[in-house]
């Protein structure tokens, strides 16, 4: 069953709780920070575990010490839960202890 779109009411009262966030069109996107490049490179494998646990897959830009993801349920065409449920585990990978940032 494809995920429902979210009102833009809701989309705004889910931003509440992602305060680092943007909306960047139809997508939710963060550049996460890190003290060196394989650091940012351990978050992508936790966000990618996270990521295929719920089968539902964020696009993710590696650069030097910097990750961008950006979440958006193409299906759906826009933002729907599966997108701020990501994100809100995302952060909280961030957050874990394997990131010395």
């Amino acid at each position: 069953m494809k995920p429902e779109l979210l009102s833009e009411s809701a989309i705004q009262q889910q931003m509440a709780s992602l305060p680092a966030w943007q909306l960047e069109g139809k997508e939710l996107v963060k550049e996460f920070r890190f003290a060196s490049y394989m650091a940012g490179i351990d978050f992508v494998r936790r966000v990618a575990v996270l990521a295929e646990a719920m089968n539902h897959h964020p696009d993710l830009l590696v650069g030097w010490r910097k990750v961008t993801v950006r979440l958006s349920t193409h299906s759906a065409g826009g933002l729907t839960r599966l997108d701020f449920e990501l994100a809100g585990q995302v952060t909280q990978a961030e957050a874990s202890p394997a990131n010395p940032a």
